[in-house]
């Protein structure tokens, strides 16, 4: 195998990072907190809606279109590990872990973006 076919499969078989993650506003310090399975692709997806104005997030996509992306930051908050796997659940394990996020930071109202989510019974 040719060392162009090697990098690419080596590519290929790296594991994404996946975990939980923050888009902050530097200027007024509200936080819009998220899980992904992709996190760089995650980034890329925000970055991409906002500068579109497409983000369905109508609140961030206001601020962003008033300071500009300069104002916004996208922090990994916390990386989730093999080990950490509820019986081979990533995406239960991921929710999980963005559910303990979202009640130690509670990004909601003035300190947030996101939207109180109301659990189905």
């Amino acid at each position: 195998m040719d060392r162009k076919k090697e990098l690419k499969l080596a590519y290929k078989q790296t594991p994404l990072p996946m975990g939980v993650y923050q888009i902050k506003n530097t200027l007024n310090g509200k936080i819009f907190v998220g899980s992904s399975m992709n996190l760089p692709g995650i980034f890329n997806r925000h970055r991409f809606q906002l500068n579109a104005a497409s983000h369905p997030n109508k609140d961030l996509q206001e601020d962003w279109k008033q300071h500009g992306s300069a104002a916004f930051t996208c922090e990994v908050l916390e990386i989730l590990k093999s080990e950490d796997i509820l019986e081979e659940n990533w995406s239960k394990t991921i929710l999980a872990l963005e559910d303990k996020w979202l009640s130690n930071l509670q990004p909601y109202d003035e300190k947030g973006y996101n939207q109180l989510k109301t659990k189905k019974v």
